[in-house]
């Protein structure tokens, strides 16, 4: 009498592998890549920011009187600085919420079930594009505004006290305020409430308070455009003073928090929320 030998058992087909971070980072540099408006945006803006650098040098009478050490408000001046967290926190907003918009996220999504990994890889490519971004705009500023004051015999070299201070500061001000964007992008979901939010926290919050009180200082030295102020600033401050002044080390610490903190909040969310 035979035995028939039980029948093999299929195995199932074998899915595609998940993705590998790299390919996420490819993917996101694709997307900020294809938009038209990317480049154009990014020219625009560091053109308006040296350029505001540059008027605001020519404009300083009080500069043409000889050297005076470094002028920070010459080579980075306001209208540059609110120009950067603008635009810089508007773009790391857009990188998310158009894909809601679009309906885009839902095909990433399914391609890519780790949302959170999705997140992190649009912060690292929005991170080094507006690292790169702040770096060429206050490099530009400082330049521009020094040959101008050399004319003058009143510009300083880049080894001057407090110039690389406010040149880093000045070029990491972009990716801190886009990743802001990023992570309130993230958490809206909202094109219009998200550009509202991010300008509110960004420019409008930190000139509700003041330095008069201790809670009011600690509140706006904990604002992104106090801490960037504050580290442009060469000069330490006046212990007679009656304001409470922020520390240089405490700025840099808003510095890391603020993009640190918004990013992390927006991969808890996400993992945790359908699309």
């Amino acid at each position: 009498m035979t035995t028939l030998a039980p029948a093999p058992r299929a195995t199932p087909a074998a899915g595609p592998p998940p993705a590998r971070f790299r390919d996420l980072l490819a993917s996101e540099w694709i997307k900020t890549r294809s938009l038209r408006s990317t480049p154009w945006t990014i020219a625009l803006t560091v053109l308006f920011v040296i350029g505001s650098a540059a008027v605001a040098t020519l404009t300083d009478n009080a500069a043409r009187s000889g050297p005076a050490g470094f002028l920070p408000f010459d080579a980075y001046p306001p209208a540059g600085s609110w120009t950067l967290i603008l635009v810089s926190g508007s773009a790391g907003a857009l990188a998310v919420v158009s894909e809601y918009s679009t309906g885009l996220i839902r095909t990433t999504t399914v391609a890519v079930p780790a949302r959170g990994s999705v997140v992190l890889a649009k912060a690292v490519v929005t991170a080094a594009l507006w690292t790169a971004t702040g770096t060429v705009a206050s490099t530009g500023s400082f330049l521009v505004s020094q040959a101008v004051l050399s004319g003058w015999h009143a510009g300083v070299p880049i080894t001057h006290p407090g110039v690389f201070r406010a040149l880093a500061a000045s070029a990491l001000l972009a990716p801190v305020c886009a990743l802001v964007g990023l992570g309130l992008g993230v958490l809206l979901r909202h094109a219009a409430a998200t550009m509202v939010t991010s300008v509110f926290v960004l420019l409008m919050l930190p000139t509700m308070f003041s330095e008069s009180d201790r809670w009011s200082a600690d509140v706006k030295h904990a604002m992104v455009s106090a801490a960037w102020k504050r580290l442009v600033e060469p000069w330490e401050p006046d212990p007679g003073s009656l304001a409470y002044t922020a520390t240089a080390p405490g700025s840099w610490a808003v510095y890391l928090l603020w993009p640190l903190i918004t990013v992390a909040v927006a991969v808890f969310v996400v993992r945790r929320r359908d699309v």
